[in-house]
């Protein structure tokens, strides 16, 4: 979440120095493909059905709908989880209306169904909510430590509130207090791309944020996606660009508007979090969130980003080479009529000889000894796997 935060106070500045350097998250064994689950941003942000129940529910269906056999594994908190102010020891309070119970009664919930559980903050004074609830600057090694008491498996630390303090310091601090609590804690850097993560992050944390907040629109996931394609060589293993949270399922976009959404975040390696009420989801989103021939290529061991090798006149050849050898080509067609798209094996990096195409969406099969082509409708993708 981005929101307006306030002028530097250089004051904070010496609370936030780095702590001495620890192993970078690429190499603590978490996110070796694209952390997967459900965060509940896009769909409650802070209203009052934010709470225990619903938490509770979410984990209940993630298993029963399948989702978690697909690979979502990670139930995330967004912010509002927390009181308002810390306690008389400084330490973070849940919410003890959304959260009577408190936070690890909830985490012992979730890992009771054999999920992992995930909380958030932000790396400044408060976190983005207007109500202002405590942020991590300044505590980064009490806060950590008590999360990890609390079972935590995963944070997304946002970038409200900052007081103007570099940002590559202030992501650090947090690194090295995770660090410190021995438990193995996936961390996710929301710093909405505003100083380049991509560039110093693979150092600090498992995946971060390219772009602003996503919502549910074509155009904004188009945006997103033009700005976070271009990023590919930044990502692999243990670190990942991330282009925001899905929308698949929230209403605002056709399920072909969301079948590209999806398919372009796996050709990216993106993070797959839901941010839809899957309690209630259509079987249209059931089975575009359901389909593991997709999910697959997203996490593929290779970790190779896809590449657009063409993208003239809002017609794009996505690229996405894959660990047993196979090519996923992506054909996305953004504008707003139907257009055929094609490329061909030479173009893609295919040998020569005939190659088996399978329609990862229709599932239909296919051969070709040279061109790879589709007719797309509008704002529409057909992804083949090409073998």
């Amino acid at each position: 979440m981005r929101r307006t935060f306030v002028a530097a106070l250089a004051a904070l500045t010496a609370l936030t120095a780095p702590a001495v350097a620890t192993a970078a998250p690429s190499d603590n064994g978490l996110a070796r493909t694209p952390q997967m689950g459900f965060n509940n941003w896009n769909l409650t942000h802070c209203g009052a059905q934010f709470t225990e129940g619903f938490v509770k529910g979410i984990a209940d269906t993630l298993v029963s709908s399948g989702l978690k056999e697909a690979g979502y594994t990670y139930v995330n908190l967004d912010d509002c989880w927390a009181e308002s102010s810390r306690d008389s020891l400084g330490n973070l309070v849940p919410n003890r209306t959304r959260f009577p119970n408190g936070i690890k009664a909830v985490a012992d919930y979730v890992h009771g169904k054999g999920l992992k559980f995930g909380l958030y903050s932000s790396a400044g004074t408060k976190t983005c909510n207007a109500a202002g609830f405590p942020g991590g600057l300044g505590h980064e090694k009490a806060d950590a430590k008590l999360w990890a008491s609390w079972g935590v498996d995963y944070l997304k630390y946002d970038n409200c509130n900052n007081q103007g303090v570099d940002a590559k310091q202030r992501y650090t601090a947090m690194r090295d207090a995770l660090a410190a609590t021995g438990r193995p804690i996936l961390y996710s850097i929301c710093e909405w791309g505003q100083n380049q993560p991509w560039t110093w992050a693979a150092g600090v944390g498992n995946s971060w944020r390219t772009t602003g907040d996503i919502n549910d629109s074509y155009a904004k996931m188009l945006s997103i996606y033009k700005k976070n394609i271009t990023l590919g060589k930044y990502a692999g293993p243990g670190h990942w660009n991330d282009p925001d949270m899905l929308e698949v399922g929230n209403g605002k976009m056709t399920d072909t508007e969301y079948r590209s959404h999806f398919s372009l975040w796996a050709m990216m390696s993106a993070p797959l979090l839901i941010g839809s009420d899957i309690r209630k989801a259509s079987s249209a989103t059931l089975a575009i969130l359901r389909n593991t021939e997709v999910i697959a290529l997203d996490q593929d061991a290779k970790g190779v980003q896809g590449n657009e090798i063409s993208s003239a006149g809002g017609l794009h050849v996505v690229r996405k080479p894959l660990a047993d050898g196979d090519i996923a080509v992506a054909l996305f067609n953004e504008t707003d009529s139907t257009a055929r798209i094609s490329t061909s094996l030479s173009a893609i990096g295919a040998g020569s000889g005939s190659h088996q195409l399978k329609d990862l969406w229709s599932k239909a099969s296919s051969t070709t000894s040279g061109t790879i082509s589709a007719s797309v409708p509008a704002h529409g993708t057909v992804v083949y796997r090409v073998h």
